[in-house]
Order: structure tokens, then sequence, then C-alpha cells
């Protein structure tokens, strides 16, 4: 009797251990084809998205509604508190490289921002806020890169843009249940008033609070992938070898420096809505459309994207951009913000995985945490000047004017990527 071939099952790797053929690290247990760090990190980020968009979303009308604030102050406030914070971007991924621990490093972030929200209770003027953003942003920048860079360790290489969307979707996911929430507490406190009133902001930070408390408690369950000399799963081959980054992943971060200067703070979408007449309720509920959107269009994005390639999706992305920023200049109806919020999450979706997938395609796993430090940091970095930009150009030109701006940044950002970066 002829023995029958071994089925691939019996080949596999024994759990927890290498494969050998491609550098994947294995995991015991997969749900929807994913690790389990994959699938926890989703969990926390939702956890925290739902806590963000309580607190932070609509705090650009807590300052200019409540304290006054000019949209100069706004926009330095965000500006500020993103660029400082990717400072902390750089160091933490390459100290997470370093320690060979990106765990205690992404938990020391998430717990920092958490610890600083409840302050938002007694904020009365713009100085104090703008403290408060600090810090939280500090912890998003101490947390972003060995957080990016852990779902990278524990996914494999033929569906990190699949893991990477998985994530997205589940930190949006978050966000538009925070929204949801949010447009709950103002239609039960203020349905028909169209500014912001203090009252209700107060009770958006007390419900906001909770969920990011109870995201700490699952990073028990978090297990560093098991590495081993150089890195535990090998990434596909760099140019640049073990100590300098791909010159593939330097003309990236260049273009998204140069997109990202046109791409000022959505603080900027938010009142650009409320300049056409739509109120606090109408834009919390446009929020969640936008929210939706990205959460559902994130993981088909990023299962396209290890199909087809990572550049021609975000190319497509910032294509669709482009004509939404210009939606916004043009905009002339409340009803048009609507379609354009929809499409705007549908960037978003396009996109913001992908470029974490991108990222891990063009470096060695061992530089992993310091490429998602540049790539973090460069973009944190450039949302001072860009906020500054469209602050100025919306006080001195007028509303439209930033909008204009971007599209045309996307625009070129676009060609650059398709005439300058290879695809992997």
């Amino acid at each position: 009797m002829t023995p029958r071939p071994p089925r691939r099952d019996d080949l596999a790797p024994l759990p927890g251990t290498v494969d050998g053929r491609k550098g994947i690290c294995m995991s015991r247990k997969r749900r929807l084809g994913l690790s389990p760090n994959i699938l926890l990190i989703g969990l926390i980020s939702f956890l925290t998205d739902v806590s963000s968009e309580l607190i932070f979303t609509l705090m650009p009308l807590f300052l200019a509604n409540v304290v006054g604030a000019a949209t100069v102050v706004i926009g330095l406030i965000e500006g500020v508190a993103e660029s400082t914070a990717s400072l902390l971007k750089l160091l933490s991924g390459w100290m997470s490289d370093k320690l060979g621990n990106r765990k205690r490093l992404a938990f020391a972030g998430y717990a920092l921002s958490t610890l600083s929200k409840p302050f938002m209770l007694f904020a009365g003027a713009w100085g104090p806020v703008m403290a408060i953003r600090f810090a939280e942003r500090v912890g998003k920048g101490i947390r972003a890169a060995p957080r990016d860079a852990l779902v990278g360790d524990s996914a494999d290489d033929d569906n990190r843009g699949k893991a990477y969307g998985f994530h997205k979707a589940m930190d949006t996911a978050g966000a538009t249940l925070g929204l949801m929430l949010a447009a709950g507490i103002v239609f039960l406190t203020q349905r028909h008033v169209v500014h912001l009133q203090f009252d209700t902001y107060r009770w958006m930070i007390v419900v906001g609070i909770i969920p990011a408390f109870l995201s700490l408690v699952f990073f028990i369950f978090i297990k560093e992938p098991p590495r081993k000399p150089g890195g535990a799963c090998e990434a596909p081959p760099s140019s640049a070898g073990k100590r300098g980054l791909d010159k593939r992943f330097m003309a990236f971060v260049a273009l998204l420096f140069l997109f990202t200067l046109g791409n000022s703070s959505d603080a900027f979408i938010v009142l650009r809505a409320q300049n056409l007449g739509n109120s606090v309720l109408l834009i919390s509920v446009m929020l969640i459309m936008f929210n939706l959107v990205y959460a559902l269009s994130s993981m088909p994005a990023g299962i396209l994207s290890d199909r087809l390639g990572r550049k021609k999706v975000i190319i497509v992305g910032w294509i669709i951009y482009a004509l939404v920023y210009l939606g916004f200049a043009a905009a002339g109806r409340d009803w048009m913000i609507w379609v354009l919020f929809a499409f705007y999450g549908f960037y978003y979706g396009m996109t913001q995985g992908v470029y974490r997938a991108l990222v891990c395609d063009l470096v060695p796993e061992e530089r992993r945490g310091t490429a998602f430090g540049v790539y973090n940091g460069v973009v944190g970095a450039t949302l001072l000047p860009a906020s500054l930009i469209a602050g100025w150009l919306w006080q001195s030109v007028g509303p439209a004017a930033p909008f204009y701006f971007g599209a045309a940044l996307a625009g070129l950002s676009a060609i650059g990527l398709l005439l300058f970066v290879p695809e992997p």
C-alpha cells in the first residue's frame, strides 16, 4: 500500500515557532486568519478610540464656542501637541528595536494618554487644554511606533495588509461608537442649541474616561512575539542593510511629508462643516458616517493591497483625497458636506493601514520600530506647519483656501509616488 503524501497540516511548524521557508511567526490560535496579538491590539485600539473621540473630536468646537479661541490658536494647539509628540515617536521606535520589547513602551504610552484625560474636566481656558492635549499626544508618541511594529511582528508576510487593515478597522469602529455616544449626549443635553455647551462637553469627558482605563487591562494578555538574534520574523531584504533604512522607504517618507503639509488637522474639516451652517448634532452624525465608511473600507483595502500592491491602493486614496478637498473648498450648501465626509472616510480606509503595511515591506524586521518611529515622527511633525498654514490661509484668504492648498499637494504627492517609489 502506497503511503499517502503528507498533508500541509503535517508539515506545519510547531505553534510559536518560525516557518523557515517564509520567515513567518506562527501562532497557536487564529481568528479571521490573524494572531491573538493582532486581535488584542485591535480591541485595545477600539476602546482607546471610543474614549478619544468622545473627548477630543469636538474639542475644536469647545475651544471656539466655549473658550472663544481663534482658529490660529486651535491650529497651534493641535500642531504643537502632534509635532512635539513626534519626537517621541522617533525615540520610542528606536528604543523598541534596541530593547527588544515593544509591549512595555506601548503600554506606557497608552497609560499616559489615559491618565491625562480626566484633567479635561477642569480646563476652562485654552492654556490648560493645550497642556492636557500635549500630554495625551505625548502618550500617543510613545506608543505608536512600538504598537505598529508589534502588529507587523505578529503578522504573516502574506497577510500583512489584512492585519493592518483589521487594526485600523477596529480603531475606527471605536471612533464610530465614541461619536455615536457623543451625538447621544448632545441630543439629550442640547439638541436645539447650535453651539457646544460646557456641560455637554463635560458629560462627554466623564463617559470617555471609562473605556480608556478598561483598555489598559487587556495589555496583560498581549505577548511579545518570539525573537531570534537579528529579529524574530525575517522581512524582505532591504537594500540598506541592518544599519540603514531602505532608499525606497526614505522616498516614501519624503512624499508623505509633502502630502501631510497640505493635510492639516481634521479640526478644520469640523470647522468648515459648522461654517456652512451645520449644527453640533449634525456634525456629530457626519463624523459617525465618516468613521463607519473608514472602518468598513480599511480591511478590504488592506486585503486588496496584499493582492495588487500597496502603491496602487495609496495612489487611488490620494486622488480621492484631492477630489474631496476640492469639494470642501467649493461646497456652498450644507448637504454637500455629507457626501464629502463619506468620501473622506473612504480615503482614510484606503490609506492608513496600507501605509503601515508598506513600511513593513520596505525595512527588515530588526529595524521596524525605528522605521515606524521615522514614519510616525515625520507625519506628526509636519502637522504643526500644516495646521499653522491652514489657520493662516483660513483667516487671511478664506475658509476654502486651506482645502485648495491640500488638494494641490495631494496631486503632486500621487505623481511622486508613481514615479519615485517602486513597488516592493
